[in-house]
């Protein structure tokens, strides 16, 4: 074992609208919500709590929480000096999620 960080526990899945509307925005602007994107499933603790919560994000970005009676809930991170963000909820995983038939209907 190491005490090294190895990598989040968790990945980005879209909703089917936030994909669609991150697909029609022009190259540059997807560009830079893909940027975004990657420093929330790498960061170490996406909610970034703490003195320096914002320290790990390049200029430009930072994170708050939507409510700030709800620290552990919704928050958003804010790119392009402001100009862009993108609302996220962590849920835990505890296993890769899958793809089953639905039940048979009944007659």
């Amino acid at each position: 074992m190491t005490s090294e960080f190895m990598g989040p526990p968790w990945q980005a899945d879209w909703t089917k609208e936030a994909e669609d509307n991150r697909n029609a925005l022009p190259p540059p602007a997807r560009a830079l919500v893909d940027a975004a994107r990657a420093e929330l499933v790498t960061a170490k603790d996406p909610y970034f709590r703490g003195i320096d919560k914002a320290a790990d994000l390049p200029a430009g970005m930072s994170v708050e929480p939507v409510q700030s009676t709800r620290p552990g809930g919704a928050h958003v991170i804010y790119f392009d000096h402001g100009r862009g963000w993108l609302r996220y909820v962590f849920a835990p995983r505890t296993a890769d999620p899958q793809i089953l038939n639905p039940p048979p209907a009944e007659a």
